[in-house]
């Protein structure tokens, strides 16, 4: 692990300097933990490692955060941690660990506004601009390491889905069903859960609703979303569609077996050398000439991490060529407002000989018992 993150900053500080910019300011975050592990909480009070491209990376840390920062990954990397007292100016002090003279600095994206702004004035001659072109491409591709942590949060996840008829069954609301799923997901290995998505009958076709007190009737399709993190922090994140007892609607049978097809074919379709978009084109094709163009309208599918939803993002105008080590979800959906929708999500990693799904339960249509 220590000698993961070594290399990470050697080649963050790299590509600082080979993107022109003189240092990049990570704060608390995905893009902190992914270069040394420190899993900060975002405070206050500023938390910063500086990198610069030339020179000594350090890590600026309020004094009463040291001693966590230490027992850290970062305590194991050649990295100073310089802390600052509660009547010091921390970003005067960040200041003093970049390069004399330099002109460009870039700020992590997720970097606090107030924090953006308290930088600009401590370096007022100083130009910035954002860290992902120097960041993001380190994260795009994910290591073999990577990868195993990923396929383990799949597997978690998975079984989650296949106990769902343990909590999903009709007269239950989505609220129920949604708690005893969060519950699920932490027992299954995961350190938190991040987000349960339950859409029963019209709130299927809502791809982001929020669980309700809504009563699940027999023979309704029910989307359930839901993904956690691990300890590791490394995400799941799948999609099944269900019905919860009872027969089905007909038009529902019938574009599900489209969808089914779709994810099927974009799955397929993932490989190194095809494009981003190619793999939503080829799905939202065959949605298209199935006459539910209209019904699938948002990407195809985002990366995943350290966070649910991180580059690339599989979407029309993403010409970003696919290489072995990108993980992505592929999700495509099809939603009839006020009646019902449907869903099929798995993330997938792009493999030397093509791809790897990481989500392996059942899509096919599934009725649970009533």
């Amino acid at each position: 692990m220590i000698d993961d993150l070594r290399d990470r900053l050697a080649r963050a500080q790299r590509a600082t300097g080979e993107a022109g910019i003189d240092a990049i300011l990570v704060s608390p975050g995905p893009d902190l933990r992914y270069l040394t592990g420190y899993d900060a909480k975002p405070l206050e009070r500023l938390t910063c490692l500086v990198v610069p491209a030339d020179g000594d990376p350090s890590l600026v840390v309020p004094r009463l955060e040291r001693p966590a920062a230490l027992a850290s990954p970062v305590g194991g990397l050649d990295l100073a941690v310089i802390p600052w007292d509660e009547t010091d100016d921390p970003y005067a002090l960040a200041a003093t660990r970049i390069p004399s003279g330099a002109t460009v600095v870039a700020v992590d994206n997720h970097m606090w506004a107030e924090k953006v702004l308290a930088f600009r004035t401590a370096m007022a001659a100083v130009e910035q601009r954002l860290a992902n072109p120097v960041i993001g491409p380190l994260r795009l591709r994910k290591t073999p390491d990577e990868v195993a942590e990923l396929r383990r949060a799949g597997a978690a996840i998975d079984s989650v889905h296949a106990n769902m008829s343990e909590w999903l069954r009709p007269g239950r609301t989505e609220l129920e069903v949604g708690n005893d799923i969060a519950d699920a997901i932490v027992a299954a290995g995961h350190a938190q859960t991040d987000f349960v998505i339950v859409g029963s009958g019209p709130n299927a076709a809502s791809p982001h609703h929020e669980l309700s007190d809504r009563v699940i009737q027999p023979g309704e399709p029910v989307v359930v979303d839901i993904g956690g993190s691990l300890a590791s922090g490394y995400c799941s994140d799948s999609t099944r569609t269900y019905i919860a007892g009872g027969e089905p609607p007909e038009d529902f049978v019938a574009y599900y077996a489209v969808l089914q097809s779709a994810q099927a074919t974009q799955c397929d379709h993932v490989r190194p050398g095809v494009s981003a978009e190619s793999v939503d084109a080829i799905g939202r094709t065959i949605i298209e000439e199935a006459g539910y163009g209209d019904a699938f309208f948002h990407r195809t599918g985002h990366g995943i991490g350290l966070e649910t939803h991180e580059e690339p993002y599989i979407v029309v105008g993403n010409t970003l060529t696919l290489e072995t080590g990108m993980a992505f979800s592929v999700e495509p959906g099809i939603y009839l407002d006020g009646r019902h929708g449907a869903r099929i999500e798995d993330i997938v990693v792009v493999t030397d000989e093509g791809v790897e799904r990481l989500n392996n339960s059942r899509r096919d249509l599934t009725i649970l018992p009533g």
